[in-house]
């Protein structure tokens, strides 16, 4: 069930190719929509339009917009562009892309002739606030390196709702993006996390890669109910594949909630039920004694394929200091939830790391 109404625009508060902020009136009410230009064409002002208002109704995350489902004063819309693919398949919503690997396009022989990632190091995210921090590690490490985001389809769908990863791109940090599953709108398309990563590895030319969900995940409060989960399955996928798989957990002590409280209880099942294959994984090193031994206490039941890394808690927040103003998750600020970012800094350093060894090696 979705609850639907009819709103007109009274203003649009910006825009670029990708997204329209729109303030629509609603029953006399003035309220924020956000509109996908690629799916409904390009709204202006006085234009009716059909709105998907549940998440607010609900007061879930989604920012408090509304989205725009139709554009009744631009009914009529033509398919342009090569591909056959469809994403949001069988929904009203569903969409054409041309995905990177099918046949026609120019990586189709490389994807199909692909044999190994050669050991690149592949960071996996448990949430989308995660990649900031990530990849402020991985530059403070290592510079120069070609970086790689593919997003999942465990949060929002279209990386145009993504503040961040549109930062990212303007300030030159990522190489380029792959949106696959559902999700959709990254600089090249793929079916499944399999061919996202190879197609970061034979057409990005990535050094490194991070793969995250979009903004927004699911949870039931239940140890198996929950989006994050899906990071184990990507660990799985990347050593399957040859490469070097780097988890970043969960770590917060600003969740009173005893499940979420040091290492989230999803990460936990992540490390020692879901994912099978040896991989890296860092902490920080923190001054707070409590804090230190709550880590402690936890990371011992990890499995001895898991090899873990401690960074100290100053040297991560050394490195975190130019991106402070830009770091936020579930509404909190580096502030209110320092052991968050820095667990995400150091999955960055590690990636970096390794490929300063490949580097010295080669």
């Amino acid at each position: 069930m979705i609850e639907l109404k009819e709103g007109m625009v009274l203003q649009i508060l910006n825009e670029d190719e990708e997204t329209q902020e729109l303030l629509v009136d609603i029953n006399g009410s003035v309220e924020k929509a956000l509109c996908y230009p690629n799916l409904t064409g390009k709204a202006k002002v006085k234009d009716r339009l059909l709105l998907n208002t549940t998440a607010v109704t609900l007061k879930l995350g989604t920012g408090g917009y509304h989205f725009v489902v139709a554009n009744f004063n631009r009914p009529n819309q033509r398919l342009k562009g090569p591909g056959h693919i469809i994403k949001l398949r069988y929904t009203p919503m569903q969409l054409k892309c041309q995905a990177a690997e099918e046949e026609g396009t120019p990586y189709h022989e490389e994807v199909q002739n692909f044999r190994s990632l050669d050991g690149m190091p592949v960071v996996v995210c448990t949430l989308h606030s995660q990649l900031l921090p990530v990849i402020a590690g991985i530059r403070f490490t290592n510079k120069p390196l070609r970086i790689a985001y593919l997003m999942s389809d465990q949060g929002a769908l279209p990386i145009a709702f993504s503040k961040t990863v549109k930062n990212l791109k303007q300030r030159g940090w990522l190489c380029g993006t792959v949106t696959f599953g559902h999700a959709f709108g990254g600089d090249l398309e793929a079916v499944n996390v399999y061919s996202a990563l190879i197609l970061a590895k034979v057409a990005l030319k990535a050094d490194v890669a991070i793969i995250a969900m979009g903004p927004g995940n699911v949870g039931t409060g239940t140890k198996w109910g929950s989006t994050a989960l899906a990071q184990g399955e990507y660990l799985n996928a990347v050593k399957i594949l040859g490469g070097s798989p780097v988890m970043v957990p969960r770590v917060s002590f600003a969740d009173p909630r005893e499940r979420h409280f040091g290492l989230s209880h999803h990460s936990l099942t992540v490390i020692n039920e879901v994912s099978l294959v040896e991989f890296s994984l860092a902490l920080p090193e923190l001054k707070d004694e409590r804090k230190k031994e709550r880590l402690a206490q936890q990371t011992k039941s990890f499995p001895q394929r898991v090899r873990v890394f401690y960074f100290s808690e100053d040297y991560l927040s050394n490195l975190l200091t130019e991106e402070v103003a830009n770091l936020s998750t579930m509404g909190r600020d580096f502030a209110k939830d320092r052991e968050f970012f820095l667990t995400a800094a150091a999955g960055g350093v590690v990636a970096g790391k390794m490929l300063r060894r490949v580097e010295k090696n080669g």
